[in-house]
């Protein structure tokens, strides 16, 4: 795989001109309708997470104030995990053709539902889709706490360089906060000038917090209280991050030096997750995150097939494709911190 990626990126002006083999891979998938809006499925999607998300809460009442609502705290952080997903299908404008119902939509299920900000997840995930896994443009590989590029531990300072020693043992323990972080983040977007509606925003993550708050502490003692949000919260991080983290972690790094065009710094920066229709519900579909990055707006249940054709186009046009198993691609991202990390460790 390594020397497929060298071949991939060290002339990609002497393969195909900017955009042109895209243009012949968008006119296969579209010919097939797979751009096409499925209103049955996000119906029937949306209608059994919304039971599910206002079932957990009837049942939050209905047991009482037990140790067994520890185990519907798990539950709901899979709930949760799930209309986090929706939102970003939302915001991708799968579900709506129409701008505003996706923003209000997205708003309700991020904002309302789960406590974390459409317009700031939305801005940062916009910069991550140009420019996945680039080192100084993609938000999400930023040096803040991990290292994602050993060029980044060479100039690691703080926080980053403290965990970058050991962060392969550390990321599921920090995946843990990984919820609350959201939340945090969330709030602090709200001062920044590129949020849209700021008033509206945390006003619908204000009234999530009063409720959510609000139900736990009236259904359960403080100790309860606490244990359940704290085991709701952190297995809710550490979901989210098993979702997210096959996508990119892992793979090409992308440094300023480097030309590539959209369907190569596409395809050559994410990896796919193979597995049935159980790994397509977990992972709502991002396990398909090849086409999911080439084609944002293509719903999730036409992207089984996208991956039929972008396979075989990718293997006519002699581009790498990546996919593995749920377990590898954690294998492997362990072993990509553990690798990025080692110029700090010989530092000493």
């Amino acid at each position: 795989m390594t020397t497929e990626l060298a071949m991939a990126t060290e002339a990609p002006s002497a393969r195909a001109t900017d955009g042109s083999d895209f243009a012949q891979l968008s006119r296969r998938i579209a010919d097939e309708g797979l751009l096409d809006r499925r209103a049955v499925y996000y119906t029937v999607r949306f209608t059994l997470v919304g039971l599910a998300f206002v079932g957990g809460w009837v049942a939050l009442f209905a047991l009482g104030d037990t140790w067994l609502q520890l185990v519907l705290a798990a539950v709901m952080a899979v709930v949760f995990a799930q209309v986090a997903l929706l939102s970003h299908d939302l915001a991708h404008r799968q579900v709506f053709s129409s701008r505003r119902a996706s923003e209000i939509g997205g708003r309700i299920a991020a904002n309302l539902c789960m406590g974390m900000s459409y317009g700031w997840w939305m801005n940062k995930h916009t910069r991550h889709h140009a420019n996945p896994n680039h080192e100084e443009r993609d938000p999400d590989v930023a040096p803040d706490i991990l290292v994602w590029s050993q060029r980044q531990a060479r100039f690691a300072t703080g926080v980053a360089k403290f965990i970058g020693r050991r962060q392969a043992y550390l990321f599921l323990p920090l995946l843990t906060l990984e919820g609350l972080n959201l939340s945090f983040n969330s709030f602090k977007a709200l001062r920044s000038p590129t949020m849209k509606r700021p008033f509206l925003e945390g006003a619908l993550l204000v009234a999530h917090f009063v409720a959510y708050f609000g139900f736990v502490f009236a259904a359960l003692s403080p100790g309860k209280a606490f244990a359940f949000i704290a085991v709701h919260q952190a297995l809710l991080g550490v979901y989210m991050g098993s979702v997210f983290a096959p996508n990119h972690k892992g793979m090409l790094m992308v440094t300023p030096d480097m030309r590539l065009d959209f369907l190569r710094r596409q395809v050559l920066t994410s990896r796919n997750v193979r597995g049935g229709v159980l790994t397509d519900v977990l992972m709502g579909g991002l396990n398909y995150q090849i086409e999911h990055h080439l084609f944002p707006s293509m719903p999730c249940p036409a992207l089984g097939r996208a991956q039929q054709i972008t396979m075989e186009f990718c293997a006519e046009k002699g581009i790498p494709y990546y996919e593995v198993g749920l377990l590898r691609s954690y294998r492997e991202i362990f072993r990509h911190l553990h690798r990025t990390g080692e110029p700090i460790r010989e530092a000493g």
